[in-house]
């Protein structure tokens, strides 16, 4: 979890309600089951992620362009 993630929205494909409310109890040591129901959200989640990665290096490298650059994209 991230910080930023206790202050706004979260967005869809990272969690849902349901899924914090499960408690694991101590003496149960097995592992839980990978189901297809949770690979389809760990793929929700990737894919998500990636592309707030892609949007956030979109806009890094248009607040790093060189002057030449910027100029020369109008």
């Amino acid at each position: 979890m991230q910080l930023l993630e206790l202050y706004n929205e979260i967005p869809d494909g990272y969690r849902s309600e349901k899924d914090d409310n499960s408690v694991i109890k101590i003496d149960d040591t097995r592992k839980t089951r990978l189901t297809l129901d949770r690979l389809n959200k760990l793929r929700i989640m990737n894919d998500t992620r990636k592309l707030e990665h892609e949007k956030k290096l979109e806009k890094v490298s248009t607040q790093y362009k060189s002057a030449v650059e910027a100029s020369a994209g109008l």
